[in-house]
């Protein structure tokens, strides 16, 4: 049987960052954020990247979706050559592809409603779409991960730290992508909250055939949607491979100390 093509493929990717001083001194070093990455990713799989803040992860992820640019290397998606897409041909790709962000109160704006923001990548994709046909379809977005009709006018602030993460993936999914990035999504929110958010994210994947990017510190967290995974140290991959046999048969010293700093509860 001959393998389907990946979704998502990077190949050596790179991305350095300016190092800033003294305010009176000139900047001249640089940080390597991300180096020489290389990740494929099939169509309807969950993949994890874990890592400790600072590794990199976010960096890559950024690359991905081109919300930043890498320095170097090479994505593709469904075959086409992302970095080089312009114009109409890069919103074509781009609705394809979502995020959800690790803080849902930064990245929701505090001055719109709920029909605005989950409403938005509508507007910008299909500006052409009856005002009617848009509060359905956002009304259907929010009904799926758990919300109703009467959220639409109400703000960010009057929501609980779960509702708010479930309006982002209400707005991430509302174009029906076929890739979901989720930085961290649960990082922010309570054991028992981040769990449902959990079982929301792998239901939306088997309901409409997403493929996820799960992005965490918590490697057992990843394990559990995550059929494969990579493990980031100082901007490389150091371990790749399935998620039960990086949980229980860790190779890389790196992914030990990681398994390790989780905390269990005593027998």
């Amino acid at each position: 049987m001959i393998p389907a093509d990946p979704l998502l493929e990077a190949r050596h990717l790179c991305k350095a960052f300016a190092v800033s001083g003294a305010a009176w001194e000139e900047s001249t070093g640089r940080t390597q954020a991300v180096a020489d990455v290389s990740l494929e990713i099939q169509r309807g799989e969950t993949f994890g990247i874990v890592g400790e803040s600072g590794c990199g992860k976010t960096t890559l992820a950024r690359m991905l979706l081109r919300l930043i640019e890498p320095d170097g290397g090479e994505v593709r998606f469904a075959g086409e050559d992302w970095l080089s897409a312009r114009g109409a041909h890069a919103r074509q790709i781009r609705r394809r592809m979502q995020m959800i962000f690790q803080d849902p109160m930064a990245s929701l704006d505090p001055r719109m409603h709920v029909e605005e923001i989950v409403g938005e990548p509508l507007k910008i994709h299909e500006p052409r779409l009856r005002r009617t046909e848009l509060r359905s379809r956002v009304v259907d977005a929010l009904e799926t991960v758990g919300l109703d009709a009467e959220t639409l006018r109400r703000y960010p602030h009057e929501f609980s730290g779960g509702q708010r993460q479930r309006v982002g993936i209400a707005r991430a999914i509302i174009l029906r992508p076929d890739l979901v990035v989720a930085d961290e999504p649960i990082s922010a929110l309570d054991v028992s909250i981040g769990a449902q958010i959990l079982e929301l994210l792998e239901r939306l994947r088997r309901e409409f055939s997403l493929t996820l990017l799960l992005i965490s510190h918590n490697l057992p967290v990843v394990a559990q949607l995550a059929a494969r995974v990579a493990v980031m140290h100082s901007g490389r991959f150091v371990e790749t491979g399935s998620a039960t046999r990086v949980l229980s048969s860790p190779e890389h010293p790196y992914t030990r100390s990681l398994l390790a700093a989780v905390p269990r509860l005593p027998c």
